[in-house]
This record gives structure tokens, sequence and C-alpha cells, in this order.
């Protein structure tokens, strides 16, 4: 009985002492210190950024028990629309340079439904990163799981500097706009 004791408290101390032999993985260091790392967006990657927000939109709003949301191209042209003005106007915030409201910048884009909501950002991170912060607003989360939304649009626009000015745009088609 003792020898097998004994010999289980080898085997375990035999386990870890090769445990502490595994090299760890290497770490990889920033280019320089001190100095970010700038996400950038390839062009050719917009239609993918556009699905990665819509199916990580729609993820958050499966575990708020809500209906997905479908991409719309019209509310998407006016959510690009916006993210451009903001860079030019150099200020995130819901008009445009002409005045235009979201509900304005979606019917010139030939959206029928009613617009429910529109969240945007100035940021320097990437899509997942701006839709966690936006998850963590109560305002902004709202709009994202709104359980009256049916559609979504997108648009984003990334100055040299790296900087993106996000939009994004909820609404619903099924309803008629309000005239």
């Amino acid at each position: 009985m003792t020898f097998i004791r004994s010999f289980r408290f080898v085997c375990l101390m035999v386990a870890l002492a090769l445990a502490g032999c595994v090299a760890a993985p290497p770490h990889t260091a920033p280019a320089a210190v001190g100095v970010p790392v700038i996400y950038r967006i390839d062009p050719a990657d917009t239609v993918h950024i556009q699905f990665r927000m819509l199916d990580s939109v729609n993820a958050l709003r499966r575990a708020a028990a809500v209906p997905a949301l479908g991409l719309s191209a019209e509310l998407t042209a006016a959510a690009a629309t916006h993210a451009r003005d903001m860079a030019l106007q150099n200020r995130p915030w819901h008009f445009g340079s002409d005045g235009s409201s979201p509900i304005d910048r979606a019917r010139a884009a030939g959206y029928g439904g009613r617009v429910l909501g529109e969240t945007i950002s100035e940021t320097y991170e990437a899509e997942i990163e701006t839709i966690a912060a936006w998850m963590g607003r109560q305002d902004t989360r709202a709009v994202l799981v709104d359980p009256m939304a049916r559609d979504l649009g997108l648009g984003f626009f990334q100055e040299p500097s790296g900087k993106i000015w996000w939009a994004l745009m909820t609404g619903d088609a099924g309803v008629a706009a309000a005239r």
C-alpha cells in the first residue's frame, strides 16, 4: 500500500517537474514601445466588415431575444454618407454639414421605412471593439437591440491617420415612413 502511495507521489512530482519545463509561447511586442498599432481597413474588405458587424449585432440581438436584422443597401448608403461627412466636419454628431438628420439621409438614399436609430463613433478601433463600446452605453445599446428594428445600415470612413468614423443606422422597412 505504501509502495502505491509512494509511486503516485513520485508520478505527481515528475508530472509537475515536466510541466515546468514546457516552453512559454513567444511574446510579441508592438512595433515600437509606446506606438499603437493602427487598424487599417482595406477598401476591398468593406463588404466583409459590414457582414461581420451585422453578424455581431445579430448575435447580440439573439442574446436579447429580439429578431435578427437584415443589411439594407439604402441605410448603408445613408450611413456611409454620414461617416464621410462627420470626418469632413471633424466632429461626431448626428447632423450632417447640410443640417440633415438621420431621417433625412435615409430618405435621400431611398429608404422607405421608418428610421429607428443611429449610432456613431470616432475611433481608431476595429469594428468589434466599436460594437463593444456601443454595447457598453445604454443609449447606443438600445439602438442595437431595439426589438422594433428589422434593417441595419453600416458605413465608415477611415482617414489617412487611421481614425475611423463609424455610422450605424437601424430601421423598419415594414413600416411606412412618417410623412
